[in-house]
């Protein structure tokens, strides 16, 4: 675990070294307000393999000033920059991360996208179009998943929809970065469900209960509840190459970039 204690979030962060960062926000009903209040969730994958949670704090709708605010205040208290942040679209997140961790890579999780492109097209489509969509995220090298996706737009053109097909376009390379980390840690950098899966046991948790007293409130139990499921969290695959993930080690497709004086030594 990150956090030796459920009350203890506040404490300095120096001796951790986050590689890849999940950012989501989740939405509660809270006090007598009738929008749902917005919950910031951080979630990082550690140098020595284990995931925990960096911080759940309230914000404005996932608002750039709230996640920026987030940033900081981690920032302040000693956290290292990650080299990669995860998160859906459109948040203020990637804004956020602009200004905090300039130099950091940006990865979109693909699951929200492909469901946004599904949305556009007439339900007698959609089966179609999942088959072609859901290949493009499992691509072997960048290439395939541009060869796929142009597939896929020049099908959406022929269906007269030619709308979902440009929707890809939107954030590409944000949607691909992962093509430039170990091919072994792909499966949870294409998603958010690092936050989404341990915060169905705070679903279950809290329906019967509809709605917070307070923000407040919300905030204590999530953590207290993600904190407890956070026990229960897989390490990342391959552990042994975040390490050199965090040293900026360069992968193409997946595979570790050969350099040419370790070739000839070879």
């Amino acid at each position: 675990m990150i956090w030796p204690c459920a009350g203890c979030w506040g404490r300095r962060l120096e001796d951790l070294e986050p590689v890849s960062v999940w950012a989501d926000g989740i939405y509660v009903k809270a006090g007598l307000e009738n929008d749902k209040a917005a919950l910031l969730v951080l979630i990082a994958a550690l140098r020595d393999g284990r995931k925990g949670v960096l911080a759940v704090e309230s914000g404005h709708r996932e608002s750039t000033e709230s996640w920026a605010a987030l940033l900081r205040d981690l920032q302040a208290r000693g956290l290292r920059m990650p080299r990669l942040v995860i998160a859906d679209g459109p948040l203020g997140i990637w804004g956020a991360v602009g200004t905090v961790f300039p130099t950091g890579d940006e990865q979109r999780g693909w699951t929200h996208r492909l469901v946004n492109g599904l949305d556009t097209l007439p339900k007698t489509r959609q089966a179609e179009a999942r088959a072609l969509l859901t290949t493009i995220p499992s691509a072997e090298t960048r290439a395939e998943a541009e060869r796929l996706t142009h597939d896929f737009q020049v099908w959406a053109t022929q269906k007269g929809v030619p709308a979902a097909g440009r929707r890809l376009e939107e954030d590409w390379e944000r949607l691909v970065t992962l093509y430039a980390f170990p091919k072994e840690h792909w499966k949870p950098l294409r998603t958010t469900n690092v936050v989404e899966s341990p915060f169905a046991a705070v679903r279950l948790r809290t329906t019967a209960a509809k709605r917070f007293k307070t923000v407040e409130h919300a905030t204590a139990l999530i953590w207290k509840t993600l904190l407890g499921a956070e026990q229960r969290v897989r390490r990342l695959d391959s552990p042994e190459l975040l390490p050199e993930v965090a040293e900026g080690v360069v992968y193409v497709d997946g595979v570790r970039e050969q350099r040419g004086n370790e070739e000839a030594a070879a």
